[in-house]
């Protein structure tokens, strides 16, 4: 699904974006919850923003592992920061897209003069899911737990409950509801019928660590990143996936994960990350008026959805939305300054650059008589992505739009394509193009 034009002619605009540290799950932020985590990224980001507080107009928040007893996660962020309690504040969930639907909603409200200041972004801790009962002992225990049981249902509790070993929590898993497979063994359907070696995955995974590394080590991700002080460990300031010394050879002695005989393996993927990213978005009147100056503004120009069968090739959305955003530009591939795709697995990301550019892909898939094209592997991830530097499920999207905003800026180029793949079949694609430049 791709978007109508926006008729009235005002512009959405990303004037800065701040992330936390990118950890791995259970490690340095482990007591950082979802909310604490989402409250550091966006208090970090009204630090340097002089931005009035009462003229903040909403904040729309991304969640995935969503805590049941403060599900508007959002809405939590801006009391704990004693923001305006005029502000309104929601919280979406849409798997790993989550916090770019934030963005383009926030973008929309702009647009439509709904709003002249939001804040956007999102936050996961995989470290503090919550482990969820079998239902049998939910229907079992209900009547002890809302108080309406007598002595004798007590007993009868106790019989229901028997076998003892079904009550067991039993390891939560990201499996599609539909077809009960798990991503990664989804993508490895994919990686198998798109042909995708596993030499080809840890290639690639291997160059995304590369340039993580050099782009912490250049410095590049220092405007993005704000530290974290734990309330059991020392401040954390930096990302601690990336590895530097990660190697090809290195990597194609890991095992396979999702299949004895498959190609994914712990090096190739995503890892389960705590972290969180905001950014902060303006219409373009409201940037000028409060004295951003136009050539470090970033315009959201345009985005698509797009949706796939889950039983057919789970992560292929990005290949469906990103024809559909370039359409609605009216520019191609060759036209991106920068490409960033998610990093949900290295095949994900193979399988998608080659369906877009296969001519049989997108004329069956597309109505297209000519392939997408290919990227250009010299503008693609640049700094790295989700495989090195790690995946908060709903604060991905942010992270991404920051590190293309900021590139933007420092190579005077104009315009990045963004694209992300998501449970469920889901994907957007977005056109981020620096104005004034």
């Amino acid at each position: 699904m791709t978007r109508k034009s926006n008729k009235n002619g005002r512009r959405a605009v990303v004037v800065d974006g701040v992330r936390t540290p990118f950890v791995k799950a259970f490690k340095e932020f482990t007591k950082v919850d979802t909310i604490a985590l989402g409250v550091t990224a966006v208090r970090a980001l009204l630090k340097r923003n002089e931005v009035p507080r009462r003229e903040i107009d909403q904040l729309i928040w991304g969640s995935v592992i969503i805590p049941s007893g403060a599900p508007n996660v959002g809405r939590e962020v801006v009391l704990d920061l004693r923001l305006p309690p005029e502000i309104h504040a929601h919280t979406v969930s849409q798997a790993c897209i989550s916090s770019l639907h934030a963005i383009t909603g926030a973008a929309s409200a702009i647009e439509r003069g709904d709003a002249d200041v939001v804040i956007a972004g999102g936050s996961d801790s995989t470290s503090n899911a919550e482990i969820k009962l079998p239902q049998k002992v939910v229907h079992a225990l209900a009547p002890l737990a809302f108080g309406k049981a007598t002595p004798q249902d007590v007993l009868g509790v106790l019989a229901q409950l028997w076998p003892l070993h079904e009550l067991l929590p039993k390891r939560p898993e990201v499996a599609e509801r539909t077809t009960g497979k798990t991503m990664g063994e989804s993508c490895e359907d994919m990686a198998r019928r798109n042909e995708i070696s596993r030499e080809a995955q840890d290639a690639f995974a291997a160059r995304s660590h590369q340039r993580a590394a050099a782009a912490m080590e250049s410095g590049r991700f220092d405007a993005e990143v704000t530290p974290v002080k734990p309330p059991d460990g020392p401040e954390v300031t930096a990302d601690r996936l990336v590895r530097a010394d990660t190697s090809e050879e290195r990597l194609a002695r890991l095992r396979p994960v999702f299949a004895k005989d498959g190609t994914i393996t712990a090096g190739n993927a995503s890892p389960l990350t705590d972290g969180a990213a905001a950014v902060l978005m303006m219409s373009e009147e409201a940037a000028l008026a409060l004295g951003y100056k136009p050539e470090d503004l970033v315009h959201v120009k345009q985005w698509a959805y797009a949706g796939v069968d889950p039983t057919d090739q789970l992560l292929i959305g990005p290949a469906l939305a990103v024809p559909q955003v370039l359409e609605r530009v009216g520019l191609g591939l060759q036209d991106m300054d920068l490409v960033d795709f998610h990093e949900a697995f290295a095949a994900q990301v193979l399988c998608v650059q080659k369906a877009m550019a296969s001519k049989a892909f997108c004329r069956e898939r597309l109505g297209l008589d000519q392939p997408v094209g290919e990227v250009d592997p010299e503008r693609l991830n640049v700094h790295g992505g989700s495989v090195s530097i790690g995946h908060p499920f709903a604060a991905t999207g942010a992270r991404m739009v920051t590190t293309m905003m900021n590139e933007l800026r420092l190579r005077d180029a104009q315009h990045a394509l963004l694209a992300a793949c998501a449970a469920g079949g889901l994907a957007n694609a977005l056109v981020l193009e620096r104005l004034g430049g």
